[in-house]
């Protein structure tokens, strides 16, 4: 019998397995990889009675995997909280999704275990930019404004490290990043401990995002606004994290920020209005692709010649 972890390389997903490895600390095989490597299933090759735990990736992008994992003889533990499609039954599948536009995998992983590593379960909820549910989950823990801030500041550069085209662009492997968090309960001593990790997150973090601050919008109405990004590193790397600051910045529109692949066509992220948290995952799913939740999608590779259409179809879901 072995045990398989399988995890979306962003903050939610290593926080969520932080949580669960914690709880039941085992020797896993780790499948992860950048933040929009999601069909992690198919690097998995499972044998009868193997545990295989799948977290913060569609289930719907992985139904033809999970079904063979599943003809393996696996037992499949599978939590998310993205478009899940219709549900497969099958006596070793246990599945806990919940798409509220609210929900992330370290919040349902957190009720799951009773709110046993709170901490984690709040910095990936914060990574996840679900900052009201996030200081809301937090309130059992009585911090400090300060101290809130540095859960807050945590998940964000978690949720940095796992944008990218490949894993060349990360500042680290989000296997190794796992493997970095959970030697500990409390994610402030991890901030203070492996301070080197930290550091390095948080400077990156700082220096790729006053680039991006430069920026100007290709498209901006009272509704959307749609950036673009160059094919550089350090673009690939904030892609994400920039479009969570400018939907916390301008609560009433929708985003998109396009990176310019290699080939020339574009990595898209989109995040719906805070005020009104839904559609991202529509309009993503009319691409190819293209997909993820109703608060935040993206497309994988959105053609070139298709940036015109995008940004019409983006305007016209969201226009007043």
């Amino acid at each position: 019998m072995a045990y398989i972890d399988c995890f979306n390389g962003d903050a939610d997903g290593i926080c969520a397995l932080t949580q669960l490895r914690l709880h039941q600390p085992v020797d896993s095989l780790l499948v992860t990889g950048v933040k929009r490597d999601i069909k992690l299933l198919e690097r998995v090759s499972a044998e009868q009675a193997d545990l295989v735990t799948v977290l913060d990736i569609s289930l719907d992008k992985n139904r033809a995997e999970l079904d063979r994992v599943l003809g393996q003889g696996a037992q499949v533990f599978y939590c998310d909280h993205h478009y899940a499609g219709d549900l497969p039954e099958h006596h070793n599948l246990t599945t806990l999704i919940n798409t509220a536009p609210d929900v992330c995998t370290s919040l349902l992983i957190n009720h799951r275990l009773k709110g046993r590593f709170l901490e984690w379960a709040v910095v990936g909820t914060f990574g996840d930019n679900l900052s009201r549910a996030a200081s809301a989950l937090a309130k059992p823990l009585s911090l400090s404004d300060k101290d809130l801030n540095l859960l807050q500041n945590l998940g964000i550069y978690l949720n940095y490290n796992g944008y990218g085209a490949s894993l060349d662009d990360l500042y680290f492997d989000p296997a190794e990043l796992f493997k970095r968090t959970s030697q500990y309960r409390s994610a402030f001593e991890f901030m203070r401990d492996d301070v080197d990790t930290y550091a390095t997150l948080e400077q990156g973090y700082h220096s790729d995002m006053a680039k991006a601050a430069q920026l100007e919008p290709e498209h901006q109405t009272a509704d959307a606004a749609v950036y673009v990004l160059p094919c550089e590193a350090w673009a690939r790397r904030v892609s994400g994290v920039f479009s969570n600051d400018l939907a916390n910045k301008h609560e009433n529109r929708a985003h998109a920020v396009l990176t310019e692949r290699s080939d020339g066509d574009f990595l898209v992220s989109v995040r719906a209005p805070m005020s009104k948290k839904r559609g991202a995952d529509v309009v993503c799913r009319q691409f190819d692709t293209g997909g993820g939740r109703a608060a935040a999608a993206g497309i994988n590779q959105l053609a070139a010649a298709d940036v015109a259409k995008f940004t019409a179809v983006l305007g016209d879901f969201y226009r007043s």
